[in-house]
């Protein structure tokens, strides 16, 4: 029994020794599980908002925010891929495509109703964006919840993070002729504010830099995938998305291009004055800007041993 007794006492100081050697080894092995898979593939769909001079808000003088209008939504496809860092920050590269659109005819405001102008346009954009998780993603089972616990992102293991970067981005603003043979015409050559005619107006360039900055949530369903939800609001440095910023110009400098003549001014007059040489036709004091929200899925690739991952 004695014996026994010191096998016993013999075992517990062997499995201390093993836990005060191997357990921090253990425990800085599981923080770091997430270095494992710090490669993600992302796919997703989604929606575009753009917010510059057209449509927008039924009153005068609104801008921003103020100007949203759901109505002129458009559809977005997004593949990226994601590179963890550290645990908790990120950087994504990835490839948007979609399409914007504004119309003056989707507003009650008097004065954009009469000027009449519409437009839609591709946009493809090369982004990459740094990620800083609010509320880190989690491991081990999805369905770790404590009862008694209030409800909260943390106890739901939804990675909450925000992002800002830099983007390049491809637009080609275009209206149709109504008026004239209903197809959909390029309005950047016709340069329906002088641009390229005016010596002191310089046609605007199709490419363009933006700053990405939101917010997402991840949530895992299993070890390998994810489920997303992101919102970005793109700040622009050009006014043209649209293709509208300045004032009308005198129609004549168009000479036999009717088409541009349609284009550079399809308002409606109503209201005396409005299309006037001269006159406003957009707001050059403020940049044009654009949105994106994404729903996504989230695929982890494994980390081989030379860093990187294996597909």
């Amino acid at each position: 029994m004695h014996y026994l007794t010191k096998v016993i006492t013999s075992m517990k100081n062997s499995y201390i020794l093993f836990l005060i050697i191997f357990l921090p080894t253990l425990v800085f092995s599981q923080s770091r599980r997430w270095e494992r898979t710090r490669y993600e593939l992302v796919g997703a769909t989604g929606t575009t908002n753009f917010m510059g001079e057209l449509g927008g808000s039924d009153k005068e003088g609104s801008s921003y925010f103020r100007d949203f209008e759901i109505s002129s939504s458009r559809p977005l496809m997004h593949l990226g891929l994601r590179y963890k860092i550290l645990e908790p920050l990120a950087v994504r590269t990835s490839i948007t495509y979609g399409w914007l659109h504004g119309d003056d005819a989707k507003t009650e405001n008097i004065y954009r109703k009469d000027r009449n102008i519409h437009f839609r346009s591709p946009i493809v954009e090369f982004s990459t964006q740094v990620e800083y998780s609010i509320i880190k993603e989690k491991s081990g089972h999805r369905y770790n919840l404590r009862r008694g616990k209030r409800f909260s992102l943390q106890a739901l293991q939804v990675n909450t993070y925000i992002f800002a970067g830099i983007a390049g981005f491809y637009f080609n603003p275009k209206a149709k002729d109504i008026e004239g043979d209903g197809k959909w015409h390029a309005l950047q050559p016709l340069g329906t504010e002088g641009q390229g005619i005016i010596p002191t107006r310089d046609k605007y360039k199709r490419f363009q830099m933006a700053v990405p900055l939101g917010f997402g949530f991840k949530y895992n369903i299993t070890r390998t995938i994810a489920v997303g939800l992101e919102y970005g609001a793109r700040i622009t440095f050009t006014d043209y998305i649209d293709d509208v910023s300045t004032t009308y110009v005198d129609p004549a400098i168009f000479g036999d291009n009717e088409l541009a003549r349609r284009m550079a001014d399809p308002s409606i007059g109503d209201v005396p004055g409005l299309s006037a040489v001269n006159s406003q036709r957009g707001n050059p004091g403020d940049d044009d800007f654009y949105m994106f929200t994404l729903i996504s899925v989230n695929y982890k690739l494994n980390t081989g041993r030379n860093g990187l991952p294996k597909f």
